[in-house]
């Protein structure tokens, strides 16, 4: 554990410009007409035939916890995501991509690549945060027309993402496919931007086709949505609740 905080502490220090000089390694993606995005190889294929050890997972994810914060929480604000109440598949192969390079993420790699060296570490991760209860709010639509971004967001998720990500935003673990229900809108937004514009390289093909013709107030309605469904799994206790008697 020591070993990682220290290296939060010391990358802390380090300037964007250092990791710069080591950049990290770019597979072909989504711009590739060999890539196949539901192919598991590498890391995260051997990673996903792992049991993943939560107890030594805990370890590893010191170093998720600076960014993502201890409790899995993320930020209301976009730039992490909720990690609490995601599928550990979904887990293991979005960290696998960032190592391996075929999802750019500048900011995470240079942690994931110390932290995550093997699979083992990837499935421990990835089971350590699946223990984590989900917290009870997070970052939503705040603007004065939420209802009504919120009902045009419904229509439009339930006619083209509903399939894949499920009738209440619960994905799919066997299929990869992310739990997107609770997850800050802000970030919800700012990814489907990314993968509509062709900058997620690791993005499902299907996805991207299905919302290449969103525009960018039909992307804020679907955000508005998703970020309002309840994420399902285990969740935290309120703050302040009193415990019932025995």
């Amino acid at each position: 554990m020591k070993h990682l905080i220290a290296l939060v502490i010391a990358t802390a220090f380090i300037p964007a410009s250092a990791f710069a000089q080591a950049p990290a390694p770019k597979k072909a993606g989504i711009e590739s007409k060999e890539y196949k995005w539901n192919v598991m190889e590498g890391k995260k294929a051997e990673a996903l035939k792992l049991k993943g050890d939560p107890k030594a997972g805990e370890e590893s994810y010191e170093v998720c916890g600076a960014c993502h914060l201890p409790n899995g929480a993320g930020r209301p604000d976009g730039t992490f995501p909720q990690l609490a109440g995601q599928h550990a598949t979904v887990l293991i192969k979005q960290m696998a991509d960032i190592v391996e390079g075929l999802r750019d993420n500048p900011t995470m790699y240079p942690f994931a690549k110390e932290a995550l060296k093997d699979p083992q570490e990837l499935a421990n991760t990835a089971a350590y945060i699946q223990t984590l209860c989900i917290p009870t709010d997070h970052g939503k639509y705040e603007g004065k027309d939420y209802a009504q971004q919120v009902a045009k967001g419904k229509e439009l998720y339930e006619k083209e993402c509903k399939e894949c990500h499920g009738p209440n935003g619960e994905g799919n673990a066997e299929k990869f496919y992310p739990v997107i229900a609770g997850q800050h809108y802000k970030y919800l937004l700012r990814q489907m931007t990314e993968i509509r514009d062709g900058k997620r390289r690791n993005a499902n093909p299907d996805m991207v086709k299905v919302i290449s013709k969103y525009t960018d107030d039909q992307l804020v309605a679907i955000s508005a949505y998703q970020a309002s469904l309840k994420m399902p799994g285990k969740m935290c206790a309120e703050k302040g609740a009193k415990k019932k008697k025995g």
